[in-house]
């Protein structure tokens, strides 16, 4: 290979990356939105489980929404649930769109009268970490998905 074809392709290799950083620092950019849920549930489950709720969506950028929260799966679980005030910190997202969606969930519940819940969930590279106490009685160990959408 000739002085002049490899500086010519060292020149065109430059040129590519030179280009193409800039676009995933861009990317990295905009993937640091952290958003806020505030959330109240209300479910039950034996064997199966199943919970609905609603709530608010808050992003760092200025961009919120009100939300309806959906909870399914099955287990050996047993139990009726509520939670008041509950909270949600949703990291690694670009902005608002990215909240919706199917979290994948699995989990130990044990409470009487006064309950509690602390879990993390993941959509990807998205992370929802969740965190709420409440009044029920739920005993087991599940899997299943929470669902955030628009109402």
């Amino acid at each position: 290979m000739s002085k002049r074809t490899f500086g010519g392709m060292a020149a065109l290799v430059l040129a590519c990356a030179a280009t193409a950083l800039p676009l995933h620092v861009a990317r990295a950019d905009e993937a640091q939105v952290k958003c806020d849920l505030r959330f109240s549930l209300e479910g039950w489950s034996i064997i199966y489980k199943h919970a609905e709720g609603h709530g608010t969506v808050t992003c760092s950028n200025g961009q919120s929404s009100r939300v309806k929260i959906s909870v399914v799966g099955g287990g050996l679980t047993a139990g009726k649930y509520r939670i008041e005030n509950g909270k949600g910190e949703i990291t690694k997202v670009r902005g608002i769109d990215d909240v919706f969606g199917d979290y994948a969930q699995a989990g130990a519940e044990a409470g009487v009268v006064k309950s509690g819940t602390a879990q993390v969930l993941t959509k990807g590279t998205t992370s929802l970490a969740l965190a709420g106490t409440g009044e029920g009685v739920n005993l087991g160990v599940s899997v299943g998905k929470f669902t955030i959408s628009k109402p």
